[in-house]
């Protein structure tokens, strides 16, 4: 039986009406979370949901920070100044400390000692890990493009990862265990969902 169907043309729809079909459809997003180090060495760290790994040979990653009539946040700001930045992985046990560091705050507040979190220089590039996380990826970055009308617009950083920092609780060689890593992926509004439910199809020859 065919499905009744409501039908939105973007052209006649509100930024805010566009956010919210994108957010509750595109589901679960992957979380990065970006740390950076500012010009005046504080440690920043903020998650993204527009988050997600696109090429693998080098490994790729892309976040994707909004911009309202041009204004870089934090995040943006310091990868476009130092070229770097890690982007931790999220699990059920960091969900409280990463919603914390969501919240727009002064360049000058490290938020690592916000939400009680331990900033680690893994040794590859010069940008501030969460040292709680399973899984913390040193990146550099390759290239950036804007995306939207104004005066709402997106900057699209693309990261190589240059080292990879695993917690050997997860690890089965190169192989991750989903269950273990117990990753959150971003719904829409305040919600959230895990990697604990799980289910396997195997491949069509």
């Amino acid at each position: 039986m065919p499905r009744s169907m409501t039908t939105f043309e973007v052209a006649d729809l509100s930024p805010a009406d566009c956010y919210k079909l994108t957010t509750g459809l595109v589901v679960p997003r992957p979380i990065g979370w970006i740390g950076t180090y500012g010009p005046d060495g504080v440690a920043n760290l903020a998650p993204y949901s527009f988050f997600q790994a696109v090429a693998t040979n080098p490994p790729v990653l892309v976040f994707s920070t909004g911009m309202n009539e041009g204004h870089a946040k934090d995040s943006l700001a310091n990868v476009r100044s130092s070229g770097v930045f890690t982007a931790n992985l999220v699990d059920h046990d960091l969900s409280v400390a990463m919603n914390e560091t969501a919240a727009e705050v002064d360049p000058s507040v490290d938020e690592f000692g916000l939400a009680g979190l331990t900033a680690k220089d893994f040794g590859t590039v010069a940008a501030p890990g969460v040292a709680e996380a399973k899984a913390v990826l040193e990146c550099r970055v390759v290239n950036e493009i804007v995306l939207g009308r104004e005066p709402l617009t997106h900057a699209v950083t693309f990261g190589e990862v240059v080292a990879f920092h695993i917690d050997d609780r997860v690890l089965d060689g190169t192989r991750i265990d989903p269950v273990a890593l117990d990753a959150l992926g971003r719904l829409a509004g305040t919600n959230y969902a895990s990697t604990r439910d799980i289910f396997s199809l195997d491949r069509p020859n």
